[in-house]
């Protein structure tokens, strides 16, 4: 059994305002990190513009360095996305935080790249914030990827409860419904995920590990395309 690979695609996006910092979600990121490796897999992670990650400071805590040592030291040193292609992996993971809201949805080289995996059956997942990178991503059809699935994401009520509602440059449950998918909420801050065929998507910080999850159990049982 060939060993397999995934890609994850975080945001470079450091700062809404000058009052504001943002970026990674951290534990979007660790969590699914940590699963993936205990998994055998290989992992590769990269950014929009490469280097060290931001991390928003609200997503760390006293215990963070002493509990996700590796998943801090991979983001030191992610690869500058341009320098990737899809080749050589079986999935893509997009985890959030608020910087994926500004620097995600109008990437074309991760348009690209996500094109690609769902166009050829592999596992395309997201979680929280990370499914700005997909609001973007048309088929080679001219279709929005997300067109008709089942999708979830960080809700209007958990963004208005977050008090970031006035700082996104948009909402992301309207920018999901407004192209065409079905936008499956649970009750704020849940552990909720959705799955339709590939496509796996988490709906908060408290989806990370349940995503990562599905994503493994995708990539062990399931063949088809999205």
């Amino acid at each position: 059994m060939s060993i397999k690979s995934v890609l994850i695609v975080i945001t470079s996006h450091e700062e809404i305002d000058q009052d504001h910092k943002t970026g990674l979600w951290f534990s979007e990121f660790a969590e699914p990190y940590e699963a993936f490796l205990a998994e055998g897999y290989r992992v590769t992670t990269a950014s929009i513009k490469g280097g060290k990650a931001p991390i928003d400071p609200r997503s760390l805590d006293p215990q963070t360095e002493t509990k996700w040592p590796k998943a801090l030291q991979q983001l030191e040193q992610t690869i500058p996305l341009k320098d990737l292609t899809d080749d050589g992996f079986d999935a893509i993971f997009l985890p959030g935080g608020h910087g994926t809201m500004f620097d995600l949805p109008n990437n074309e080289m991760l348009q690209s790249i996500i094109r690609a995996f769902a166009e050829s059956g592999r596992v395309v997942a997201a979680v929280c914030h990370g499914p700005a990178g997909l609001a973007g991503v048309r088929l080679s059809n001219g279709e929005p990827l997300i067109k008709g699935k089942r999708v979830t994401a960080f809700t209007n009520d958990e963004e208005r409860a977050a008090r970031f509602d006035n700082l996104m440059p948009f909402m992301l449950e309207d920018r999901v419904r407004g192209l065409g998918a079905t936008f499956v909420a649970a009750p704020l801050w849940s552990d909720h995920i959705e799955v339709d065929g590939n496509l796996i998507t988490g709906q908060n910080p408290q989806s990370s590990l349940s995503t990562a999850k599905e994503v493994i159990r995708a990539l062990q049982t399931h063949n088809g395309s999205l």
